[in-house]
């Protein structure tokens, strides 16, 4: 018996690793997204973005013909929607026509008996009251004529593969019982455990989870700003505290990145219900920018009339993933000081939409240098060398990755986010 074809609709972070994993265990796959640059990219076997594991899943697949990237359509047993959802900040709703659009290219080849399966991040509802009402037709309807389903992804860029493979899964479905041969799709790959639901209840655990990790991070930057208050070393308290066996904070740092954190947790926002503590630690976590410019006005007097180096725009160490980075909302608060000067060096992300220099370059005269991604690199940075360059030996550490004491041997003054002094 042949495995089902299998269509994947938009190849960005999610539906790329997503085809390339189904076309790796022998399924046909065949990879759609509307942009022709791309398709074209993608059809020379270059991965547009740094992701370990990608670049050899990709030509594997090109070469063994079972990965196979399509300028239209066609039908196929198995169509899965990866598309973008932006967050409409404005409206305060969640942008779906790129899901609407591919539903509408999916209904255009549906047969009956085929699949579908949506693993765009949604709000609750989205599969039974959006997607199903575009692909019913044509004397199709389903959960009879063919199988709707959700399940969501759950990886982190920089593991995105190993997690498609490790994680759990979950699989949402349309009509009662659950959706046999979604879960028999996933179980060709997934080695975690696949747990089965309504496709509304699965869209709001993916937002549910990603709203408490966001909300646990928000208290523990609540936790290291109130340590400052109070003269604490907000390391040790938040370790004694996680001594509890019901407590455990996570650690604080300059804001949330990456493309579900910042974003997943308004998605349940409602006309009819006000999501008070989730939107409380959008803003705590969106105010950490601000707090680091005060840690620079607390050892410069004003960040005015001073070069800031800025070390990391990625979202988080070893990834070039720079969406809703918290470098790049602190670039934005030091414009609002008169004649703040502000140099981004980043040795993994290769281009952003701001300009980046070489690490020589953004410490050269600077008054201070920030620290904000985690990246390996920058834990083995030497102090003296750097200190030479600059016309100001201040450090504030974000991350808490270097050695605090080492750098004050060298005429740092330091400061932490973990810690006041």
């Amino acid at each position: 018996m042949n495995e089902p074809t299998i269509c994947i609709h938009g190849l960005g972070y999610i539906g790329l690793p997503t085809a390339l994993m189904f076309a790796a265990h022998d399924y046909e796959t065949r990879g759609y997204d509307t942009d022709p640059d791309v398709r074209e990219t993608l059809a020379t076997g270059t991965v547009p973005y740094d992701e370990p594991e990608l670049d050899r899943y990709l030509a594997q697949g090109l070469n063994s013909g079972q990965f196979k990237i399509v300028d239209e359509v066609a039908p196929a047993d198995c169509h899965i929607i990866c598309v973008p959802t932006p967050y409409q900040e404005e409206e305060q709703k969640t942008d779906l026509r790129y899901v609407e659009s591919a539903a509408e290219t999916v209904r255009s080849v549906l047969r009956k008996n085929d699949t579908v399966v949506l693993e765009s991040t949604v709000p609750p509802g989205t599969t039974s009251n959006v997607l199903r009402p575009i692909l019913e037709g044509r004397e199709l309807t389903a959960g009879e004529s063919f199988t709707l389903a959700y399940s969501p992804e759950t990886v982190l860029p920089g593991k995105i593969m190993t997690e498609l493979r490790e994680n759990d899964r979950i699989v949402g479905n349309i009509s009662d019982g659950p959706a046999a041969e979604v879960v028999a799709l996933y179980e060709s790959f997934v080695e975690g455990t696949i747990r089965t639901t309504d496709a509304t209840t699965a869209e709001f655990v993916k937002l549910i989870q990603n709203a408490f990790r966001d909300t646990n991070i928000a208290f523990a930057n609540e936790t290291a700003k109130l340590a400052h208050e109070f003269g604490i070393d907000s390391r040790e308290a938040i370790e004694l505290a996680n001594k509890h066996p019901r407590v455990d904070i996570l650690s604080p740092g300059p804001g949330v990145g990456g493309h579900c954190l910042p974003i997943d947790p308004l998605f349940l926002r409602r006309d009819n219900h006000a999501t008070t503590l989730i939107e409380a630690a959008r803003e705590v976590n969106d105010g950490m920018a601000a707090f680091v410019v005060e840690l620079l006005n607390s050892v410069l007097g004003t960040v005015e009339d001073h070069r800031i180096a800025i070390f990391g725009v990625a979202y988080k160490g070893g990834v070039d993933d720079t969406r809703h980075s918290p470098s790049l909302a602190l670039v934005e608060r030091l414009t609002d000081y008169k004649n703040a000067d502000t140099a981004v060096h980043d040795p993994v992300v290769k281009s952003a939409r701001i300009p980046l220099v070489t690490q020589k370059e953004a410490v050269t005269d600077a008054d201070a240098l920030v620290v904000v991604t985690d990246h390996p690199q920058f834990e083995r940075l030497e102090p003296e060398p750097i200190g030479e360059k600059m016309a100001q030996r201040v450090l504030i550490d974000t991350r808490a990755i270097l050695d605090r004491k080492r750098w004050q041997d060298a005429g740092f003054e330091v400061r932490r986010i973990w810690w006041r002094e």
